[in-house]
């Protein structure tokens, strides 16, 4: 397989070309220090397989990621990367990545991913995949501290004017605030609201 190394630290692609290229079936085509520089190579080597990281100067690698598949469908991009949050993977994938690892897994084991990937097979590691599977929560973030209170209170199975009186507000306010928490996290019932809260 040919393959196009894209990271903007100098250490870490003379280290995975030296690993990977020991490998009798993978060819380093090139390496990048930017997503630009990785289109430019892309349009001149079409590697079969990228290895991207994610914030590079310039051209990022889900910006390049995006590029690559729109020009060159059938090369195959896996996200080399130290960011594991939700976000960054889930763009990732969005721009048309086919796998995504974190670089602390080891450099030896990324060759074997990437033939699982060249047979057409998707590749996350297993903390990227704890982070898509993880069940998440509404946001209580969302709410403003006067909310958070009222939810706080209702987890406790407070009464609207038990609430009213510990926190010296009208029964009406709390009534009116507790409307809008629970059109904020699209819950029903007090129930739904203690169970999330305890939850988060």
């Amino acid at each position: 397989m040919k393959l196009l190394i894209v990271d903007d630290d100098a250490l870490i692609r003379k280290s995975l070309s030296l690993t990977l290229s020991k490998e009798e079936d993978i060819v380093i085509v090139g390496t990048a220090a930017d997503g630009g520089e990785a289109i430019n190579i892309c349009e001149s080597s079409l590697p079969d397989i990228v290895l991207m990281d994610i914030r590079m100067p310039g051209v990022d690698g889900i910006a390049a990621t995006r590029l690559i598949k729109q020009r060159y469908p059938d090369v195959k991009i896996m996200m080399l990367t130290t960011f594991d949050d939700k976000p960054n993977i889930s763009q990732a994938l969005a721009a048309g990545a086919d796998g995504y690892l974190i670089k602390t897994d080891k450099i030896a084991a990324i060759a074997g991913k990437l033939r699982v990937m060249m047979d057409g097979v998707g590749v996350l590691g297993a903390d990227v995949l704890k982070k898509l599977t993880a069940q998440e929560n509404p946001a209580l973030e969302l709410l403003t501290p006067r909310e958070r209170d009222i939810a706080r209170l209702v987890a406790q199975g407070l009464t609207n004017k038990e609430i009213a009186t510990q926190l010296f507000l009208s029964e009406g306010t709390v009534r009116n605030n507790l409307a809008v928490v629970m059109e904020k996290l699209n819950l029903t019932n007090r129930t739904q609201l203690g169970m999330l809260y305890y939850e988060r």
